[in-house]
């Protein structure tokens, strides 16, 4: 046994913002041995020969640079523990019975350590290994192997987890975080081990009923895993055979009474068996290597026998003085419970709704007593949660329920009410609507024109032009010239007698392709003016890209299972005419479209700490208007996505899109002239246009 004991731990705060912290043991301490850390920072002090007597091994401080102080025994030491909020100087002092512990306020972890103290501090132990193996009978053994022994560890289950809390250790660099142990087909699933405050965590999961059982030996921590067994009356309700594990017995006895027969298995067996008076007749086995509780029962079964077993002690009679004496124990319990006092109880409601909550106490009652014929059966029904005698009601204002019951059922419904009368788990739910465009485009053309005129001596006039404005232009330049006297044989474009200038048509009239690229292009031109002729050439490229993006960001927080609907956007206005009967006029009237960003969304959290989310995202936008006799319509782009996903806490989903594609070449040439070699481009018009949409 320890020679000293920690009784108590408290702590107080002083002016100068300065915490100190008394550990009370049962005689005055030896000088304990004392060390700081700064990662994770932190005060340890060991007590050698001392027991750990607190009943609440962690205590919350939250004053000045102290967190907590929690304390660790282990092989025949008690390690005191002050988790700091960041490091912090510290004194010490022995004063009676009660070691006190001044922690500052500063940010520095140097401490003065207690007098008399011969040494720094003690090391702490590693993690150095975990690992993991199959039992004979498929249990799971997760072991944990430190360098040193005197670690500290405190287990406990939370739902389809195993917390393992490690004190005072350290986790070796190369310790996976993980394993995966699923396949070695045993209860644990995967074992995840983490660095936290004073220590490590270790979280099990594992999957269906299990029981545990954990051990420390030396400088290892073996925990054990194992499936939960039905019992025998549990498989015989679900109809499965019963495994007998009894001493094999062999009798081979002929017409002998049947308390003799139990008398041998007694013996075997070991078992105090009670026989009841009624229990008569002979029997004859003939069993080999057979399970004496196998035997017991053959034999019970052959004599319409029962057995009830309390401890070691198994009473048998005939199954009907057996069920007739359930009957009356029941019978007597529920005339017990009728005459029982009613007492009422005043329950407040805190999270739910009382009026919800009386009706699901009493819902089965009233469905029941639907299905009941005769009203002496509806008087002896329950009423749900409650005894025949008891009544449920509620106050609306102050959500409080009034029960009138017995103290035993006033008992379960408080038990039941505390399960149901809890805060709604709350979902944050956050989506990304993202709409994008590509668009792409080249053009390619050319505008190409010879013009002029030319009378030979003959008087006849030869034109050339791009359009047949240009050449009667110049073929009534050619008869002004002969009206004027004007000599055969020159060109109709130059000057005449009278000195007048040179003669061409307009630039439009004078171009015989006209093929360009789209307005805004950017072009190159080139004209030629002979004697008696002009040439002109223009070409002209455009390339455009442009690039888009819309995305829009919904973000809502509901209750678990409650449908939550965001929505942002505007509502347009058209102008419509309303029908009209016989002689009367159409009647304009302004209507309103909306057009929205919404998003309506439905979780529902399931046991396994997933969401299962029930969504609708919708997403419009203007594309243009309608013009009509009486107004403009718009014209609207709807995208829309109704689905419904299982997803994990924190993880995101793609839930789908849809991604569009267009393309189109167009060529505008002249016949012949356009499939030239090379000289066939002036001839020519070509553009390329590609778009992409995704949403």
């Amino acid at each position: 046994m320890a020679s000293n004991r920690v009784e108590d731990i408290s702590y107080a705060s002083t002016p100068d913002g300065n915490t100190e912290i008394t550990i009370k043991l049962a005689s005055p301490p030896t000088a304990p041995r004392a060390f700081a850390t700064e990662s994770p920072p932190r005060i340890a002090v060991d007590f050698e020969d001392t027991q750990n007597g607190l009943v609440e091994r962690r205590v919350n401080i939250g004053s000045g640079a102290a967190a907590s102080v929690s304390a660790v025994e282990a092989g025949g030491r008690t390690r005191v523990v002050v988790e700091l909020f960041h490091p912090a100087t510290f004194e010490s002092r022995i004063d009676g019975n009660n070691l006190i512990l001044a922690v500052g306020k500063g940010t520095t972890a140097a401490g003065k350590e207690i007098a008399a103290s011969s040494g720094s501090g003690l090391s702490q132990p590693t993690v150095s290994q975990v690992d993991f193996r199959r039992g004979p009978n498929g249990e799971g053994r997760v072991i944990v192997s430190f360098d040193k022994d005197g670690a500290g560890t405190d287990m406990r289950k939370e739902g389809n987890k195993l917390i393992v809390d490690l004190f005072d250790v350290t986790l070796s660099n190369d310790l996976p975080i993980r394993l995966d142990v699923t396949d070695f087909a045993t209860p644990v699933q995967f074992i995840e081990t983490r660095e936290r405050a004073g220590g490590a965590r270790m979280e099990i999961q594992t999957g269906g009923a299990i029981e545990h059982m954990a051990y420390q030996t030396g400088n290892e921590l073996v925990t054990e895993i194992a499936k939960v067994t039905a019992k025998d009356d549990e498989r015989k309700k679900l109809g499965e055979p019963v495994e007998y594990n009894g001493t094999p017995v062999t009798f081979n006895i002929q017409d002998i009474p049947v308390r003799s027969a139990l008398q041998l298995i007694a013996d075997v067996s070991e078992l105090n068996i009670v026989v009841a008076d009624s229990v008569q007749g002979n029997v004859t086995l003939r069993l080999v290597n057979v399970p004496w509780d196998q035997a017991l029962d053959i034999i019970l079964q052959a004599k319409g026998l029962d057995k009830r077993s309390q401890g070691n002690v198994v009473w048998i009679a005939p199954t009907a003085e057996i069920a007739q004496r359930e009957q009356a124990i029941e019978d007597a319990r529920i005339a017990l419970e009728d005459r029982a006092e009613l007492v009422t109880e005043y329950i407040p409601i805190n999270y739910g709704s009382a009026e919800d909550i009386a009706k699901l106490l009493t819902e089965t009652a009233l469905q029941s007593a639907q299905q009941q014929q005769g009203a002496d059966t509806q008087k002896n029904i329950e009423k749900g949660f409650l005894s025949k005698r008891g009544s449920v009601t509620f106050d609306k204002r102050t959500n409080t329920l009034l029960v009138n019951d017995t103290s035993d059922k006033i008992k379960e419904l408080k038990s039941l009410i505390a399960l149901l009368d809890r805060p709604v788990d709350q979902v944050l739910i956050e989506a990304r609507i993202v709409v994008a465009n590509d668009t792409f485009s080249r053009e390619l053309g050319a505008r190409f024109g010879v013009s002029g005129a030319y009378e030979d001596h003959h008087g006849n006039i030869i034109t050339s032009s791009g359009t047949i404005q240009g050449i009667d232009q110049m073929i009534n330049r050619a008869l002004a010239n002969r009206l004027s006297g004007r000599p055969s044989g020159l060109p109709v474009a130059t000057a005449g007698p009278n000195g007048s200038g040179v003669f061409g048509p307009a630039l439009a009239n004078r171009l015989n392709v006209n093929l360009p690229a789209a307005a805004g292009a950017g072009s190159f031109g080139w004209s030629v003016l002979a004697a008696d002729y002009i040439l002109d050439l223009e070409l002209s490229a455009l390339q455009t890209e442009g690039r888009g993006e819309v995305v829009a960001s919904p973000r809502v927080i509901t209750a678990n299972q409650r449908e939550a609907v965001i929505r942002q956007g505007d509502e347009v206005g058209y102008v419509t005419l309303s029908a009209a009967s016989a002689g009367d006029i159409p009647i304009p009237m302004v209507m309103f479209k909306e057009v929205l960003m919404e998003l309506k969304v439905t979780p529902t959290i399931t046991q396994d700490d997933r969401i299962f989310l029930s969504m609708n995202v919708k997403k419009d936008e203007i594309a243009g208007f309608v013009s009509t006799s009486i107004g403009d319509v718009p014209q609207i782009n709807k995208r829309e996505l109704n689905t419904a996903v299982l997803v994990d806490n924190g993880q995101t989903v793609v839930l789908g899109g849809v991604y569009e594609f267009k393309t189109r070449e167009d060529l505008a040439k002249v016949p012949f002239l356009g499939d030239l070699p090379a000289l066939g481009n002036l001839f020519k018009k070509k553009s390329r246009k590609l778009q992409r949409l995704s949403c």
